[in-house]
C-alpha cells in the first residue's frame, strides 16, 4: 500500500484525497480565501465545503498535488481524523456581537495555540460561547465554554455524534485563565484515566461526573 500524502485524507473512490486547513476559531484572511481560490482553479479541486467546525475541507484533489497545493495555500495543517484536538469553534463575542459579553474569539484563539499539539485518547472538539445563547456549541463540545457578565462558565462532556449528550456544568465565574488551567487540568485527566479512541462524552458517563468535578475542583 503506497505511503498516504501528509495532511491528507482518502476519500471512498480510493483515488483522491482530501485537506482541511488549520482556521483558528473559523477565523480567515483575505490572503487565505485568495489562497484557496486559486489552488482550487490551479488544481481542478472540485469541492470545497465549510465543515461544522468553521474550517474549509478541500476535497478530490490527486495524490501527486498534494504536497504542492500545501506549499501555494501557506496555512497549516487542521488535524481531521489524529487522536488530538480537532479544532476550536467559537462565535463573534464581543468582537462584533451586541449579544456578546465575553471575548470568545481571544479565549478561543488562545485555547487553540495551547493545545493543538496535545496527543489525547480521542478526538476532542471545543466549543466557545460570547453568552448564554451559546452559538458556539459548548453543551454539545468535549469541552464547552460560554460567557456570563461574571464570567465563564465551563462544561464537559458533550457531544453532538450518534449518541447525543449535553455537557455538564463543571463551574461558574471563570477568568480566562482559570479557564486555560481547568482545560489542562481535564485533558490531562483525560489522557491518563480514558480508554484509547473513547470520547469524553462516553468517559464522563463511565468516570462519573462527580468524581471528575471532584477530581478537578
Amino acid at each position: 500500500m503506497s505511503e498516504q500524502p501528509k495532511g491528507a485524507i482518502l476519500q471512498r473512490d480510493k483515488k483522491t484525497y482530501a485537506i482541511v486547513p488549520r482556521t483558528p476559531v473559523g477565523m480567515v484572511t483575505p490572503d487565505d480565501l485568495e489562497n484557496i481560490a486559486r489552488v482550487a482553479r490551479e488544481y481542478d479541486i472540485p469541492v470545497i465545503k465549510i465543515t461544522s467546525g468553521q474550517r474549509f475541507a478541500l476535497v478530490g484533489m490527486k495524490k501527486e498535488d498534494v504536497e504542492d497545493i500545501w506549499k501555494d495555500l501557506k496555512m497549516d495543517v487542521g488535524k481531521a481524523t489524529e487522536l488530538c484536538l480537532h479544532y476550536v469553534q467559537a462565535c463573534p463575542g464581543t468582537a462584533v456581537c451586541k449579544f456578546g459579553v465575553q471575548d470568545s474569539l481571544g479565549l478561543g484563539i488562545e485555547i487553540e495555540r495551547f493545545f493543538a499539539g496535545m496527543d489525547l485518547p480521542h478526538k476532542v472538539k471545543i466549543g466557545i460561547s460570547g453568552c448564554p445563547f451559546c452559538c458556539g456549541e459548548s453543551f454539545v463540545r468535549d469541552i464547552g465554554v460560554f460567557g456570563k457578565k461574571k464570567g465563564w462558565t465551563m462544561t464537559i462532556g458533550g457531544s453532538s455524534a450518534r449518541r447525543p449528550r449535553i455537557g455538564d456544568v463543571l463551574v461558574d465565574n471563570l477568568t480566562g485563565e482559570q479557564v486555560i488551567d481547568l482545560t489542562k487540568k481535564f485533558l490531562e485527566y483525560y489522557q491518563e484515566k480514558a480508554k484509547r479512541k473513547e470520547r469524553t462524552a462516553r468517559f464522563v458517563d463511565r468516570v462519573g461526573f462527580e468524581n471528575i468535578q471532584d477530581a478537578l475542583l
